[in-house]
Order: C-alpha cells, then structure tokens, then sequence
C-alpha cells in the first residue's frame, strides 16, 4: 500500500462531516491561539477526541502548535524572566510523563469523560478571574509546572494554571506572554519526548496533523489579525462559549451524533 493510499484509507474511514467537524475545530482552536494566547487545547481536545480518541487529538495538536508558534520563540527567550521559566518547567518535567502515562494506558471512553470534566472545571476556572496576587515563590512556581504538565501530558490542557499564576504578579502584560510562550516551547519539548517515548505518534497522528495544519495555521493567522481590531473582552466570551460547546459536544453521551 502506498503512503497516499494508506492516507485516503485512514481519511476515508470517517464520514465527510465529521472530518469537516475536525477541520472546524482545528481552525476555532487556532483563532482562540492567535487572538488571545489560550484556549487552543479547551476547544480543540474535546472535539477532536470525539473524532479521532484523546490519544490522537492530543498527539496532533502537540505537533501542529509546535510547528506553527516557532516563531514566537526568539523574542520570547529575549523578553522572558528565564529563571522563573526554568523552574516552571523544572516542575512540569515530572509532571509531563505523568499526564502522559494516563493517557497512554488509560481507557480512552474514561479519558474523555475526564477530560470534558477537567476543561469545564478550567473553564470556570478562567471564568473566575482567579489570579494569583503573591510574588512567585519557587516551591509554588514548581507545584504550578507540575500540576501544568500533567494536565499537558494528559490533553495539552496546561495552560490556564500557568497563565493565572503569572497575570497576577508583577510583571507587565507582554513580558507575562513571553514567559508563557517560552514555558509552553520547552513543555513542548518535554511533552513531544515523553509522547514518542509512550508510543503516541502514530501514523494516524500524521495524517491527521496533516488535515489539521492548514486549518490551525489560518485561524492563528486570523486571530492574530484580529488582536487589536475585535474587542477583546466580547471576543473572550465568545472563546468561553466555544469552550463550552466543545466540552458538551466532546461528551460520550453524544456520540450518536457524530456518526
């Protein structure tokens, strides 16, 4: 069999509206990336896992991000308090494997019910505007790496712990995002070993990083346009909907649907 025809099989064997459905998702969860830096996993990870399993969806979003936010890297290392980056991801390099473990050798029906509940408890998380107010101190800096890298080993669902620990300090706006970016470019490392390690880049996982890449590459491309054009705080609730959507949508009740 060749590499197309192995790609057409893998492809063909979801009905057309169900792969659109994973191209929708793709391009919501880029357009959440590029407008306001987060949500991409929220929206992305339970859709996607309705589709094609946890597995797969985390596997593919990994990736896909990782290929197209190079850029964002160089300005980041300049900008960023790479102490403070370092030590949270000294945190998240224990906790990465962990996460990866439980999805690796997790029942993917029980996965997906933990991660529709995880992204609903983050989304009221975010919806809380909870924001730590201290100044950071490397025991908390740690648990925070931590507790992000298992939720990014199990779905890519990291961010919003490291993001409610940094807006709340000191730092400015901007030099917050570059710790973030440069803190998710070496968890990303972390997770992209620890994945091949377990097993979890499949062929699937190419094709479908693949079918994924243009449609998360154009809705970073959109939100990026958008980032100071919309307003902001009305598209936020509208991510938040999304989210919400996503994390109903992705529930294994409802999976007669999407057949």
């Amino acid at each position: 069999m060749s590499h197309l025809d192995f790609f057409s099989s893998l492809v063909t064997a979801h009905s057309p509206m169900l792969l659109a459905m994973f191209a929708g998702a793709a391009f919501l969860a880029g357009l959440a990336r590029g407008f306001s830096g987060f949500g991409a996993a929220l929206i992305f990870i339970p859709l996607a896992s309705a589709i094609v399993g946890p597995r797969v969806a985390s596997a593919v979003l990994l990736v896909v991000d990782a290929v197209l936010t190079l850029g964002m890297i160089p300005p980041a290392w300049r900008m960023a308090d790479r102490r403070e980056v370092f030590i949270m991801a000294a945190g998240a390099f224990v906790g990465v494997p962990l996460g990866t473990m439980l999805l690796s050798n997790g029942d993917p029906l029980t996965l997906r019910w933990i991660i529709s509940a995880v992204v609903v408890m983050l989304l009221l998380f975010l919806l809380s505007g909870w924001r730590y107010s201290g100044r950071p101190k490397t025991p908390l800096t740690l648990f925070t790496g931590f507790l992000a890298g298992l939720f990014s080993g199990a779905a890519q669902l990291g961010g919003p712990p490291v993001v409610a620990y940094w807006l709340g300090g000191a730092l400015k706006g901007a030099f917050v995002r570059a710790n973030v970016i440069l803190y998710f470019a070496i968890s990303t490392v972390i997770s992209t070993g620890s994945y091949f390690v377990s097993g979890l880049f499949t062929a699937d996982v190419f094709v479908f990083f693949l079918l994924a890449l243009p449609f998360y590459g154009a809705g970073l491309y959109a939100g990026a346009r958008l980032h100071g054009l919309a307003d902001e705080a009305a598209f936020r609730r509208i991510c938040y909907g999304l989210i919400a959507i996503s994390a109903v949508i992705g529930l294994p009740l409802f999976d007669s649907l999407l057949k």
